[in-house]
């Protein structure tokens, strides 16, 4: 099981190193079989600038490519050939320069490099967020808000986290330590009980009211012995959009790939603390659960 350094500070104060709170957590029964650092994005967006596409043009040698000049500060300004199909001048993009090492979300690295494509000289890339390695989202380049200055780094415009994270081998009858909150327990219950404070957040159960029963879906279990009870909860107007950095970059931490808000929230809160939970799509459900 992977739980993070900086997830679990969400649960309890602590100020020991991750070393330390290793020690700490095997000898509470819970053992730390490695320890690993972790970038939300590898490489940190080392090299990546903020660019604005001052011409885009289709290249001459080649129907699907487009032939850019894209400014990255006050002097100079870059050829950069670039086959997305959503890349037109005026935009202000993310660029690799030349030199710039990325990583795909599987880990492996790649250099840009000064090339030719085609004929045409080619000085960066403009990214995509998949190339970023920020998400899987692939059909066209990463734009940017037209208000952001040229020559930025993407590092300062998209939050990036560093973490250490543990991978504990957990045993069968820990079920209680299967979350972020259920090690944070174990870890105040080392310390000095007076002296750790324990985050425990209070949630506002007025800003969430039930509206109305018009769309209420009936539960079925079919096993009392096995389930003893499963709840669900019917919500409407719901747009499925890209989660926030922080639930992005918490998941991240952990191995878990992002994919929208929905499926993103029902992940956070089973490793949060310990709930599993599932999205379904109420339109696709027939009579019941």
């Amino acid at each position: 099981m992977k739980i993070s350094y900086n997830w679990l500070k969400e649960f309890i104060d602590f100020n020991v190193s991750p070393d330390e709170l290793s020690v700490i957590l095997t000898n509470l029964g819970l053992e730390v079989e490695t320890i690993n650092k972790k970038e939300s994005i590898k490489g940190g967006l080392e090299g990546v600038l903020v660019g604005h596409v001052v011409e885009c043009d289709k290249h001459p040698n080649a129907d699907r490519l487009k032939l850019t000049k894209v400014k990255v500060d006050e002097e100079n300004v870059l050829q950069i050939i670039c086959g997305a199909p959503n890349v037109s001048s005026n935009q202000k993009v993310a660029v690799a320069t030349v030199g710039t090492i990325l990583y795909d979300q599987s880990g492996k690295s790649f250099k840009i490099n000064k090339s030719k494509i085609r004929g045409e000289l080619s000085m960066g890339m403009i990214c995509s967020e998949k190339e970023l390695g920020i998400n899987d989202n692939h059909e066209g380049i990463l734009v940017l808000e037209k208000s952001i200055k040229i020559g930025t780094p993407l590092k300062k415009i998209i939050k990036l986290e560093k973490d250490y994270v543990f991978e504990i081998g957990l045993t069968p009858n820990r079920s209680d330590a299967m979350s972020h909150m259920g090690i944070a327990r174990e870890i105040k219950a080392a310390f000095d009980w007076s002296k750790t404070n324990y985050k425990n957040k209070k949630t506002n159960n007025d800003l969430f009211k039930i509206d109305n029963y018009s769309n209420s879906i009936p539960i079925e279990i079919i096993n009392s012995n096995k389930c003893f009870n499963y709840h669900g909860l019917t919500i409407n107007n719901v747009k499925v959009k890209d989660s926030p950095e922080w639930l992005k970059n918490r998941l991240i931490s952990i191995d878990i790939t992002p994919k929208n808000n929905i499926v993103d929230i029902t992940n956070y809160v089973l490793h949060h603390i310990g709930q599993p939970l599932h999205a379904f799509n109420a339109d696709i459900i027939k009579k019941k659960l």
